[in-house]
């Protein structure tokens, strides 16, 4: 019997949660980027500092999903000034879903999708929006058969090239 379980980090998770991050970000990203904005951009997005600092923030929460108790992924969300574009108050952005590659195609991800959605909901946000690369075609149809739709795009920067992200929204 399969069982799934989420629960809410706390700064005693920062070094596996640095772990976790590093290796799907790698697995999902290696192949389109190069070494070299690859190491520049990990060395960056995850130090022990940058993620004590997001852990620490009270407009940002972790949690970590497990599959039979193993640590399978995480879901990053955040709400005000803690959101990566400037945007309403009704809104509560997902900053991430990441998911360990061994654990892809089992519906971790629809679980971490509901979990964000149950929070915006407690929280009264009319929205939630997320940042998806333009070249992640999984990823965009995953957001769109969840129901959500482009209403944008900003830049992202991998070491020094920049790259487009669309933004995806779903009115709730």
């Amino acid at each position: 019997m399969t069982s799934i379980n989420i629960r809410k980090c706390s700064i005693e998770d920062l070094q596996i949660l640095q772990e976790v991050s590093i290796e799907t970000f790698s697995d999902t990203f290696k192949e389109q980027n190069s070494p070299e904005n690859m190491a520049a951009y990990l060395e960056k997005a995850y130090t022990s500092k940058k993620l004590e600092n997001e852990l620490s923030n009270a407009s940002s929460q972790f949690f970590f999903i497990y599959l039979n108790e193993e640590l399978a992924g995480y879901l990053k969300v955040n709400t005000g000034d803690a959101q990566s574009e400037e945007m309403d108050d009704d809104t509560l952005e997902i900053e991430r879903i990441y998911v360990r590659s061994k654990y892809q195609k089992q519906g971790l991800g629809k679980y971490l999708m509901n979990k964000a959605i149950e929070i915006a909901t407690e929280l009264n946000k009319k929205a939630i929006w997320l940042g998806v690369w333009e070249k992640n075609q999984n990823a965009i149809a995953f957001y769109n058969k969840n129901g959500f739709v482009k209403t944008g795009a900003h830049s992202f920067y991998m070491g020094d090239e920049e790259q487009i992200d669309f933004i995806l929204t779903k009115t709730l």
